[in-house]
């Protein structure tokens, strides 16, 4: 495929930050480039397990796919425990190859951020990863706690900040909406 002028070059993105909106900003981009005919692989990290709506969509989209690593709990384990850094090295080494296979214009590797801050996985090896990322590719990373040297190598950088929630007033999460 013929990549649109402006994704050529492909640059990385940060989402980051304690407020709502890092997987939704996400999957909005995801949405977007598969509506203008890219070819999106979305990898969570820490999420496999869990029932969220976006693992229902992506059987109805082409151009997209998604892989959630996890299981289903989690990670409150200081250190962590070696079932989570295998899963976390997993969803990083099916990262490389996705990259390396270059079927894919934007890979977007969901809550990397987190699973970095716990030791999940080895920082030098993600800062690495970006900075020999192809060319092309759209590079998307989210999650809170991002690291200064990820932010460093990035293009783009969004702080989500809280100002509000409905959680401070006891609404708990919704269906469909926050998960």
């Amino acid at each position: 495929m013929i990549l649109p002028e402006q994704t050529r070059e492909g640059l990385v993105q940060v989402y980051t930050g304690e407020g709502k909106g890092k997987t939704s900003a996400a999957f909005g981009l995801a949405l977007r480039a598969v509506g203008r005919g890219l070819r999106v692989y979305v990898i969570q990290f820490i999420k496999g397990g869990f029932d969220y709506g976006e693992l229902y969509v992506v059987k109805n989209l082409p151009n997209l796919e998604l892989k959630a690593f996890g299981h289903g709990k989690f990670v409150t384990q200081v250190p962590p425990s070696n079932e989570d850094i295998k899963l976390a090295k997993e969803a990083f080494t099916l990262a490389q190859r996705i990259a390396e296979s270059g079927k894919y214009d934007v890979i977007i590797l969901d809550e990397i951020n987190v699973a970095i801050h716990l030791g999940l996985l080895d920082l030098n090896e993600v800062v690495r990863f970006i900075k020999n990322k192809p060319k092309g590719l759209e590079l998307v990373l989210t999650g809170r706690y991002a690291s200064d040297e990820i932010i460093e190598k990035a293009d783009l950088v969004t702080e989500m900040k809280e100002i509000k929630h409905p959680y401070r007033k006891g609404v708990k999460p919704r269906k469909g909406i926050e998960y």
